[in-house]
């Protein structure tokens, strides 16, 4: 806002003031830096994505050589398969994390939520301090709703875990709720977007401090947080109002100082029955084929040519590009099949299977990688590339991948 006198022979006459509506203005100020910070959280998943799934690739790997001399059905079998479940999670969560940075969509399709919410509740035991005490509340018969597995039990975890902080300092009770429910009357009303019919509801319920009114308008903005420095980024309630929204659900809170805190999801039923995905056969498929293996992190080489050779395979390793072209030259005809990492230095496994090719164009390959902001399954597939992993993968997937591979070359051969 501006004001201007107006004077005529030094004598005071009138005033005029310019006023500005800055709304707009400020408005695009604040997409812009929204904008920057998504960008940087861009740069910062794919920066971690790959040395983390390496990270994840040696948990699972490490899990499946010690599960193969554990007896089924005792407590050290049961553990390591949490550890599995937990590790498939934590590959998933970095999966998400590039996601929410691109603001792609993840596949959906028909989910139970029980399984999802007992998954959280092993998780939850094993991981709360013992001042806090886990109850739930779940309804067998809640139907299916149309959804992203990992992403629900994404809602969970960060629900709990925000729960979970509120109780560090007094203890208390952490309650986990699973039923089915047409939408209230106040979201209706706020939300007429939303479908009528039955909800799916998870809420979290904790016996905290509480929130006063002024914390919970800003609860759901991202980088909004009351944590201490070093405790939370502000980001994990957004993330989860971000989830919700995109499933055509709802989420609501209900607190008061010393009071609690309540997060009520409502997710809507869908009709067709839940998916029921195919068991992953408990061994991997065997062979005894020569496979030159590439990867320049030494001790995920070491790891995967372990698993091979218990699968029976014979396994040449190498630890980088160089000696992996300078062993096959000397003996191209030698290999069935090359598994090769991406990212490496001097020479990536792109490069790596392009001079391999030229020595031997019918070679099958395999190319993996914790992340790669070049390579794509799309572009491995119009490389020639015969298939294309993401890490950490199990030695079963893997299994299965490498007998396909080979099929299909016997095949094209035959």
């Amino acid at each position: 806002m501006s004001l201007a006198t107006l004077t005529l022979d030094g004598q005071i006459v009138g005033r005029v003031a310019v006023a500005r509506d800055m709304t707009p203005r400020l408005q695009l100020e604040a997409q812009l830096r929204q904008a920057q910070k998504m960008q940087a959280i861009g740069t910062l998943a794919g920066g971690i994505a790959h040395d983390f799934n390496n990270i994840l690739t040696a948990i699972l790997g490490y899990t499946e050589l010690t599960l193969d001399e554990v007896p089924e059905e005792t407590t050290a079998w049961t553990n390591l398969q949490h550890v599995l479940t937990a590790s498939e999670r934590a590959k998933a969560l970095v999966q998400q994390m590039l996601t929410f940075s691109r603001q792609t969509e993840q596949p959906r399709h028909p989910t139970q939520l029980q399984p999802l919410v007992q998954e959280a509740l092993i998780l939850l035991r094993a991981a709360l301090p013992t001042s806090v005490t886990l109850e739930h509340q779940m309804d067998a018969t809640v139907g299916p709703v149309l959804a992203d597995p990992t992403q629900i039990h994404q809602i969970l975890m960060n629900l709990c875990s925000n729960a979970e902080y509120m109780l560090r300092n007094t203890g208390g009770s952490l309650h986990l709720l699973l039923d089915e429910v047409p939408l209230p009357p106040e979201l209706r009303g706020s939300r007429p977007d939303l479908p009528s019919g039955m909800y799916a509801r998870l809420a979290v319920r904790d016996t905290g401090p509480g929130m006063p009114p002024e914390v919970q308008e800003r609860i759901f903005e991202p980088f909004f947080t009351t944590k201490e420095i070093g405790e939370g980024t502000g980001l994990g309630l957004a993330v989860v109002h971000g989830i919700v929204t995109s499933h055509g659900g709802a989420i609501s809170v209900e607190s008061a100082p010393g009071q609690g805190t309540t997060f009520r999801v409502y997710l809507p039923r869908c009709a067709e029955p839940a998916t029921t995905l195919a068991p992953m056969q408990e061994r991997a498929p065997s062979g005894s084929e020569r496979i030159l293996l590439v990867d320049d992190e030494a001790p995920l080489a070491r790891l995967l040519h372990i698993r091979l050779t218990h699968l029976g395979y014979q396994v040449v390793m190498c630890t980088s590009s160089a000696e992996a072209l300078e062993v096959f030259q000397k003996a191209p005809r030698q290999f069935d099949l090359v598994i090769t990492d991406q990212t490496m230095p001097q020479m990536t496994g792109e490069g790596l299977a392009r001079a391999l090719r030229r020595l031997r164009p019918d070679l099958p390959i395999i190319l993996c990688t914790g992340f790669s902001h070049v390579m794509t399954p799309e572009r491995a597939q119009r490389l020639g590339i015969d298939a294309f992993c993401m890490k950490p993968i199990k030695i079963q997937e893997l299994g299965l991948i490498i007998r396909q591979v080979l099929a299909r070359r016997a095949a094209q051969r035959a």
